[in-house]
This record gives structure tokens, sequence and C-alpha cells, in this order.
């Protein structure tokens, strides 16, 4: 079943629980998906690939939202920024733990034989690609630099 499938079936449950923060998120992740198909021009569905980093880019989004809303005192705007980030990543692949993601930048590290800071790109690509979908950007950055600092 596609992500796109997937998401109807999602629509109707909550249109059905009245369940209006997980329509909400439902409904941004279908018109991402949407705008993202008409953008490219695809007469087809988006592949996996494109369909994960839409919906890593919305979770993204409502969590640093909710990180600003927090910040500022605004937890009544923050809780459903998180509740909508918490429906989308239904949708996402299980998140590989930040010891998996330093065995991967380990792994890439003696791969590409990066020594510096100047050889983070090249460990960020390979990672990115291993990772897919799987991690965040954020982290993976974070164990990086860790690791290319030493």
């Amino acid at each position: 079943m596609s992500l796109s499938s997937k998401i109807m079936e999602a629509m109707k449950i909550a249109m059905k629980a009245k369940d209006s923060q997980a329509l909400q998120a439902l409904r941004s992740v279908k018109s991402a998906i949407l705008l993202a198909q008409t953008e490219s021009g695809a007469k087809e569905e988006l592949n996996e690939d494109a369909e994960m980093r839409i919906l890593q880019k919305l979770v993204k989004q409502r969590k640093d939202s909710a990180a600003i809303f927090s910040e500022q005192g605004r937890e009544d705007l923050a809780a459903p920024e998180i509740a909508e980030a918490a429906v989308i990543e239904r949708f996402l692949p299980a998140q590989l733990s930040e010891e998996e993601v330093a065995k991967l930048v380990d792994e890439a590290i003696t791969q590409t034989g990066a020594s510096s800071m100047a050889d983070m790109g090249k460990v960020m690509g390979i990672v990115n690609g291993k990772a897919a979908g799987r991690a965040d950007g954020k982290t993976i950055s974070t164990i990086v630099k860790a690791r290319l600092a030493n």
C-alpha cells in the first residue's frame, strides 16, 4: 500500500473519530505530497525515498516550531505541534538509536579516511544514504562533528 493510500485511510479514521489534530496533520502530509508531485511534473506517484524526505521535513518543521513556542513560554501552541509531529512520525520507518548512528558514522569515517572537519560533507553524505529516513540530520551532524573534532 502506498503512502498516499495509508494517509487517506488514516484520514478516514481520524474523521470518524473526530480527531481534528490528527486530521490536520494528515491533511498537511497529503498536501505536501501533492505539491511535490506537481512540482516535479510527475504523472505517477513519488518514490518511497521522496515521500520519506517529505515526512521528515514536516516532522522537523513541527518540532522546530514547538521548540520555539516552548522557549517563548507558549506551551498552548507547542502542544499541538508536538501532537501533529507524533501523528506524522507514525508513517516514518523506525528511527535508529544514537549508538546505531554512531556506528554508521564510524564506518563512514573509516571508509572515506576522514580526519578533519573538512571531510564532514563526505561522511554526512554516506551516513545520510545509509540511514535513509531513519535518522535525524541534526543527530547525524552532531555525532560526525564530535568524531571529527577529536
